[in-house]
């Protein structure tokens, strides 16, 4: 796997996992407990985060093949919802406008819901990482790179959210909101290159 397939990756998970577009939600759902309770509740979300994605990573395409369904065809209904879910982050409530309105006051739950589910492993991401670990397209080294490729978004969000307080300071809800559009609009064109090369696979083109 060469350093061009590598930043694809990257990019493409980095949409799709949002760590800026988290900070408010983090801050929101911690707000006013203490440092270390914070630090704790960031651990736990991005500890919960990677383990359903590395899950959908191992096992995603397995479940498929079990139900009959091709990966051209999940990658294809992957892209719409992709799409979809793209146009919500441009048109709709931005990503910390919308995850705010789901935080519950019970702290245990927190970590879970809604930072690492649908924060971080949203649906997106979990089709994402099917996708980009397709074991007919993929060697198991170039998997590993993959998960590699998304553990590591994982830490720079646990970073990120150390440091959510300065951030938002910098950026601001506005901040956060654009930066939440512009990346839907990269989701959205990441959705139609996965639905183009499904087509494409399917029907054997050029």
């Amino acid at each position: 796997m060469n350093w061009d397939i590598i930043v694809k990756e990257f990019i493409s998970l980095w949409v799709v996992i949002d760590p800026i577009g988290s900070i408010p939600v983090f801050i929101a759902v911690t707000a006013g407990l203490q440092a270390s309770m914070q630090r704790k509740i960031a651990v736990k979300a991005c500890a919960f985060a990677a383990v359903i994605l590395l899950f959908f990573l191992v096992l995603g395409q397995l479940l498929l093949e079990q139900l009959s369904i091709s990966l051209d065809a999940f990658q294809i209904a992957g892209g719409i919802v992709l799409f979809l879910f793209a146009l919500t982050m441009i048109f709709g409530d931005s990503k910390p406008d919308e995850e705010k309105k789901q935080i519950q006051g019970n702290v245990g739950h927190l970590a879970v819901f809604p930072l690492a589910v649908p924060s971080l492993a949203s649906p997106g991401a979990m089709l994402s990482v099917v996708m980009l670990t397709d074991n007919h397209r993929f060697s198991l080294e170039e998997q590993i790179i993959t998960a590699l490729v998304m553990l590591s978004i994982i830490l720079i969000t646990l970073i990120l959210f150390f440091l959510a307080a300065p951030i938002q300071r910098v950026i601001g809800n506005a901040g956060a909101s654009i930066i939440s559009r512009v990346m839907g609009l990269i989701l959205a064109s990441v959705a139609v290159d996965n639905i183009l090369k499904a087509i494409t696979a399917y029907f054997g083109l050029g």
